[in-house]
C-alpha cells in the first residue's frame, strides 16, 4: 500500500451500526470513520448508548445490523465477518481494550511483569529475557517502579492498577485502542496524573483510540473529534474544542452547561 493510500484510508470505518436490547434501542444507525493517529471521544448520559456502541466496536457485543470495517495489515475488512480465531488474534494484536475497573483487564492472580508479558507472548514473543526486560520499561513508562514488578496487582492501588493496564494493553504496540471510562471511579488527583500519561502515550505512539466517557474534561484533553450520543442515536458530532465551545444541538447544550454549573 502505498502512502498515498494509507493517508486517505480511515484505519476503522463504521457503518449503520444498530443494537437492540427487544423493543430497547442500544444504538442505531452509527456511522462514522475513524483516521489514522486520531482520537475519537464519544459522550453521553447514563443508558445514553456509547457504552453499548464500543461493546459492539471492540466485538464484546453482536450488533444487529451494520459493518466495521478495520484497515487491518492486509487491507480493509469487515471485523463482524470475521471468524471467531481471527478476530482474537486482532484483539491480541492490533487493538486494546481498557477498562474502567482494571481488574476486568488484568490478570489479578499473576505478578505485574507477568500481565505486560502475557501480551507479549500472546503475539509470538517466548525470550524470558526480553520479555522481562520489555515489561520492566514499560513498567517505567507508566511510572510504576521496577521493583514492584514481582508484585500482584492486589498490592497495587486503583491508580497503579489502571497505569498497569495501560502497559499490558499499549505494549505490543496496537494500532487502535478502545477506553471504557478509563478515568471512572479514581480520585481527581490520580485522575488528572492517569489523564496526562494517557495524553503522552497517545500522542508519542502515533495511536487511534476510541474513549466512552461522561465527564467532558477527558474529551476536552484526549478527543480530537467528539461524538454526543442520547437514546442511542449520535445527536451531534465534530471537532471536540468546536462541540463543546459551541454547542448546537439541545442536549449536547444541557450537558455542557450541568458542568460549567458544578
Amino acid at each position: 500500500m502505498s502512502r498515498m493510500e494509507t493517508l486517505t484510508t480511515p484505519l476503522l470505518q463504521v457503518e449503520h451500526l444498530t443494537k437492540r436490547y427487544g423493543t430497547r434501542i442500544g444504538c442505531a444507525d452509527v456511522s462514522f470513520d475513524l483516521w489514522p493517529g486520531e482520537v475519537l471521544g464519544i459522550v453521553g448520559e447514563s443508558g445514553s448508548g456509547k457504552s453499548t456502541l464500543l461493546s459492539c466496536l471492540a466485538g464484546h457485543l453482536t450488533p444487529d445490523a451494520g459493518r466495521v470495517i478495520f484497515d487491518t495489515r492486509d487491507g480493509p475488512r469487515d471485523v463482524l465477518a470475521m471468524g471467531e480465531p481471527e478476530r482474537r488474534r486482532l484483539s491480541r494484536s492490533d487493538w486494546a481494550f481498557v477498562h474502567q475497573n482494571p481488574r476486568d483487564g488484568l490478570r489479578m492472580g499473576v505478578t505485574a511483569g507477568g500481565n505486560v508479558g502475557e501480551r507479549l507472548m500472546a503475539v509470538g514473543a517466548r525470550h524470558y529475557g526480553d520479555i522481562r526486560a520489555k515489561a520492566t520499561d514499560w513498567l517505567g513508562r507508566v511510572e510504576i517502579a521496577a521493583e514492584r514488578i514481582d508484585d500482584r496487582p492486589s498490592a497495587f492501588s486503583g491508580g497503579m492498577q489502571q497505569r498497569l493496564q495501560i502497559a499490558r494493553n499499549l505494549v505490543t504496540g496496537p494500532r487502535l485502542v478502545f477506553m471504557d471510562e478509563p478515568t471512572g471511579g479514581l480520585d481527581v488527583s490520580v485522575q488528572a496524573r492517569l489523564l496526562d500519561l494517557l495524553r503522552g502515550l497517545v500522542r508519542e505512539m502515533g495511536l487511534s483510540a476510541i474513549i466512552v466517557t461522561h465527564d467532558l474534561a477527558v474529551v476536552r484533553l484526549l478527543a480530537d473529534r467528539l461524538m454526543v450520543m442520547k437514546g442511542g442515536h449520535v445527536v451531534e458530532s465534530g471537532l471536540t474544542d468546536q462541540v463543546l465551545d459551541d454547542p448546537q444541538h439541545a442536549y449536547t447544550q444541557l450537558l455542557v452547561s450541568s458542568v460549567l454549573q458544578v
